[in-house]
């Protein structure tokens, strides 16, 4: 059956296997209410609601088959009765939809009666069928498709149908239609895709394409078109004035090209079919890279001109774009230097640039200076650092790899792709040890599949990670281990052998370290990831100037081999320090308990046991047959509810609007346990009285409640631009837009205590959702609480990119008020302050 029809058998969308018991059941009246043969199909309805309230199946069963059976024309009455339901809200689990597929099975099972294949009569319901179908939800149009046998109506009528439909604004009913009868060659693609690409229903149009590789190629031509630089996708937008929700937003040629990216890999086309979203990526990865080097500087000029060339080409174009898009002639000049750009084709602002540069340079020698100091050395000696390219070199340094019981650091790098395509082979993988470093040359090691070098480099890593006593460190191990089974056919399972692994990522989201940044608090460009766990636990970060760098290439230079030693030895050095001084990092003793791969630690999760209870044995628990296990389900998990009665459990279903209460009456009543989503039961805040918090006031909250931030300390910005007295007028913002939210200023009288922050209602602040980073930010003058739960809130980075994305809407012509906006706020809240745009 197709997995998108709605369960027959099941009032609320189960099955019962097979027909009822005792065969046929119109063979046997008997029990049942007799039927004369013209019975209205409504009045079959309305016998059948009994049996469908108390979800007696085999009941519900017997008497619509008998019903079907004493129909003169089941299909015909089918129609009345689905003709007669205005606004077409049911769902997959009414009784109407049960009806419909169960009339299905119950055709399948014997000669149709009513009107003859190829009669008039036949034509006329198959007439009455399409107009019902335009109407239907998506779920039903296959049942109907096989009860009316539309496949076989002549096809112009089908196409004239579904033109109908399109000239009508039933865009999504047309390519559902067309979907479901196959007539996708026959249909113009442009006309059935385009609108629903306007309204964001690529979903739609990717299984209108589905079984069709010539109309896929049409499809991504047709998007890639809409990617060409200029583009104006209002245009198209005013071809189908009938789209009345239109989401242009998610047409943006940076949204379109990834979905062209993301469609070309999973057809497997080639990426010149569409060059325009091909440009599009490679411009993008042009003003990151510019990023990189000329505002961050975390790149070197050798790395950056790789890169960068290997985009740009011979592509006048995006020569073009990499220059326009530095906002200062001197970065634009620096552009053309490190590409070597001839000076005829640079614009002449550039070239004066480029040539003043250049007689700077020629004549002033900068001073050197040696930056090593900054960033975490590598403690070995150059000569400990082998790089491994045979099977020769991999049995020289077997023992050495595979030491029982001893550490090693684990790691991986590749060349970044900025193109299309899947995840990049994995160019090197390093192993450390105590006092060696093993650079593992992959490209020469795993071809070809088969060979002795391959063989010998997957079984060592195989009996590496399978050994349990040896620790395996990593940072995102489980990320890592995924590229080195992508690369190397023969380790697929590499993440499966793992034992004795510990990934430092999830160890680093629980540390804590005094003056330092938790992970990701404040979504800074500084230093984060390893790196940020190399500074907080040694002192210093990682040097990662030659992360971006060209790992294919062969030989590596002398840069890219210190720092990939680095990247792997500083694990070691980040382990021991952790274990000598768990408590100074607010760790437990043994760093073994921390999540396992590929799992993270929510917050406000339980913590692990400690030891006594991790050595009790577990708790037994009975098990408990299907059939005696008996529960009831709220609305929202009608799907598990299927899946228990699948596993012969007895689940009820709380039916849609079903008040939640009725769960807890049947509970009690019949000795059920209820399943929950939870929501139905959470009482949420609707309190709607908030209170403005002055950001030194919240930074003494916060310092008092045991966090790390010292209240005196005003970070980057400074203390006059960063306060705010109650009373004072209210901030503006891009556009001549005012903020100011109608509550007043929280006062020492509104405080019960301050430890913990608690106000005179009894209600205690939610100081712990504030992420540090926030109270340095710079242009943050206040806060939010809920007096009601607590809840706080500070205003985020959108309303200020929403102003300045519509400043020239936004501010005001001369003499006129401009307009207010709304702001939204950064914290997950339930109901925010203030309406939200």
């Amino acid at each position: 059956m197709d997995p998108e029809h709605p369960a027959t058998g099941d009032p609320a969308g189960g099955d019962p296997a097979g027909d009822p018991a005792g065969g046929d059941p119109t063979s046997d009246p008997a029990g049942g209410e007799s039927y004369s043969r013209g019975q209205d199909m409504l009045v079959l309805l309305q016998t059948l609601q009994t049996p469908w309230s108390t979800r007696e199946l085999q009941q519900l069963k017997e008497e619509a088959w008998r019903g079907f059976a004493a129909l003169d024309d089941p299909r015909a009455g089918l129609l009345h009765l689905l003709g007669g339901i205005r606004g077409w809200r049911w769902k997959g689990s009414s009784l109407e939809a049960w009806v419909t597929c169960e009339l299905e099975r119950w055709l399948q099972t014997q000669p149709p009666p009513g009107p003859a294949q190829g009669s008039p009569g036949l034509k006329q319901l198959q007439a009455r069928a399409l107009r019902v179908l335009a109407e239907c939800p998506p779920s039903l149009v296959e049942p109907l498709v096989s009860i009316f046998r539309l496949r076989d109506v002549d096809r112009s009528r089908l196409l004239a149908h579904v033109h109908r439909l399109q000239q009508e604004g039933k865009f999504k009913e047309a390519v559902v239609l067309g979907t479901r009868l196959r007539l996708q060659p026959e249909l113009d693609l442009e006309q059935m895709s385009a609108p629903l690409l306007l309204q964001d229903k690529v979903n739609l149009v990717e299984r209108y394409v589905d079984g069709f590789p010539d109309l896929q190629r049409r499809l991504l031509a047709l998007m890639d078109s809409w990617c060409q630089s200029g583009f104006d996708i209002s245009v198209v937008a005013r071809r189908y004035p009938q789209v009345t929700s239109l989401r242009l937003e998610k047409l943006s040629p940076r949204v379109l090209t990834r979905q062209v990216l993301r469609l070309l890999e999973r057809y497997g086309l080639d990426p010149a079919s569409c060059p325009h979203a091909v440009s599009q990526r490679h411009l993008a990865a042009l003003r990151y890279l510019c990023y990189k080097r000329f505002v961050e500087g975390s790149m070197s000029q050798e790395s950056w001109a790789d890169h960068v060339r290997g985009l740009v080409g011979p592509s006048p174009w995006l020569q073009e774009q990499l220059l326009a898009s530095q906002d200062d002639v001197a970065l634009a000049a620096r552009c053309a230097r490190d590409l070597s750009l001839p000076e005829d084709q640079l614009p002449a602002s550039v070239v004066t640039e480029l040539r003043r540069l250049q007689l700077q340079e020629r004549t002033a020698e900068a001073p050197f200076t040696d930056t090593r100091d900054q960033y975490y050395q590598l403690p070995i000696a150059r000569e400990d650092v082998h790089f491994l390219a045979t099977w020769e070199d991999l049995a020289r340094h077997e023992g050495e790899l595979l030491r029982p019981g001893q550490v090693v650091g684990m790691d991986l790098e590749w060349r970044p792709s900025f193109c299309t395509g899947g995840r990049p082979q994995a160019s090197l993988m390093q192993v450390a040890v105590e006092g060696r470093v093993f650079l593992l040359d992959l490209p020469a090691l795993s071809q070809p599949a088969g060979g002795q070098a391959s063989q010998a480099f997957s079984r060592l890593v195989s009996r590496l990670l399978s050994d349990p006593s040896i620790t395996k460190l990593g940072y995102g191990m489980a990320g890592d281990l995924k590229s080195l089974g992508a690369s190397c056919p023969a380790l697929a399972q590499a993440q499966k052998q793992l034992q004795g692994g510990l990934d430092l990522l999830q160890v680093h989201k629980q540390i804590r370290v005094a003056n330092m940044p938790a992970p990701g608090a404040d979504g800074a460009q500084g230093t984060r990831g390893l790196s940020l766990l190399v500074q907080q636990v040694l002192g210093k970060p990682l040097d990662k100037s030659q992360q971006l760098s060209n790992w294919d290439r062969r030989p590596l230079g002398e840069e890219q081999q210190l720092y990939a030693a680095a990247d792997a030895y500083c694990l070691l050095e980040v382990y021991w320090a952790l274990c000598r001084e768990p408590a100074r990092f607010q760790l437990s003793g043994d760093l073994a308990r921390s999540p396992p791969l590929g799992h993270s630690k929510r917050s406000g999760a339980p913590e692990p046991p400690g030891p006594q209870e991790a050595s009790a044995p577990p708790q037994q628990v009975p098990e408990v047959a299907a059939g005696a296990f008996r529960v009831v389900c709220d609305s929202m998990l009608q799907g598990l509810a299927r899946s228990l009665r699948c596993l012969g459990v007895d689940a009820l279903t709380l039916g849609t609007g079903e008040d939640h209460r009725q769960a807890a009456e049947v509970a009690r009543r019949e000795g059920r346990i209820i399943l929950t989503s939870g929501l139905p039961y959470h009482q949420a805040c609707n309190c709607d009285q908030y209170l403005k918090v002055s950001k030194d006031l919240m930074k003494q909250l916060v310092w008092l409640s045991g966090r790390q931030e010292d209240p005196s300390s005003t970070g980057d910005e400074a203390q006059s631009e960063d306060t705010q007295e109650p009373g004072s007028a209210p901030e503006e913002m891009p556009g001549g837009c005012t903020y100011n939210p109608p509550c007043r200023w929280l006062e020492e009288a509104d405080l019960q205590v301050r430890v913990p922050a608690t106000l005179g209602n009894g209600t205690r602040l939610q100081l712990a959702g504030i992420p540090t980073g926030v109270l340095r930010r710079p242009g943050l003058r206040h806060f939010y609480c809920c007096v009601g739960c607590g809840k706080v809130f500070w205003e985020g980075s959108h309303l200020g990119r929403v102003a300045s994305q519509f400043r020239e809407i936004l501010t005001a012509a001369p003499g006129s008020h401009g307009p207010s906006v709304a702001s939204i706020p950064s914290s997950g809240c339930p109901k925010p302050p203030w309406p939200a745009p």
